[in-house]
């Protein structure tokens, strides 16, 4: 394997490392231009628990939309929490204001108990609905998100997946 990568002559070499970059730069300016259209920092999302189930299951990939800033009672958001980078999906049980005054939501998991003014940061009772909402849930595919998921639990599948990517397109030949 590695002989056929020193057999390369150096323009072959750098064609295959350029190749590689190309690669990786059009999953990011695809990735930034789905974020401007949707109007979401992460317009693609995993579900990691089972507190939305049955409506969405672990490993669930949900597509999401934040051009509407009016969010209904029974519509599914991901928000942040203030100061955590950890994506939460639940469903809108109560909202306050709109209008002139700021929308405030109340979330709570279908699979969950109580709503979760627990998981908000200390002394936030309410989402708000342009600081903490990422966006709502307009489609989904079921069970894709798990290869995320097992990426995140199982750090050293990520080095040897990036490393098998990086060996396949600097050892192709065209």
């Amino acid at each position: 394997m590695f002989s056929s990568l020193a057999s390369l002559q150096p323009r072959q070499l750098a064609a295959q490392v350029l190749n590689f970059a190309l690669v990786l730069s059009t999953a990011f300016m695809l990735w930034k231009g789905l974020s401007v259209f949707t109007n979401s920092s992460s317009p693609i999302v995993v579900v990691l628990s089972g507190s939305m189930e049955p409506a969405f299951e672990r490993g669930d990939l949900l597509f999401l939309w934040n051009r509407g800033m009016d969010t209904q009672v029974g519509e599914i958001v991901v928000y942040n929490v203030r100061g955590k980078d950890i994506p939460i999906v639940h469903r809108v049980v109560r909202r306050f204001g709109g209008g002139s005054a700021p929308l405030q939501l109340l979330t709570k998991g279908d699979n969950n108990a109580a709503d979760d003014t627990e998981l908000y940061a200390r002394g936030q009772d309410y989402l708000e609905r342009s600081k903490d909402v990422v966006g709502s849930v307009v489609g989904y595919v079921p069970f894709v998100g798990y290869v995320t998921i097992l990426l995140s639990e199982y750090p050293w599948l990520k080095t040897a997946m990036l490393g098998f990517m990086a060996l396949t397109v600097v050892l192709q030949r065209e």
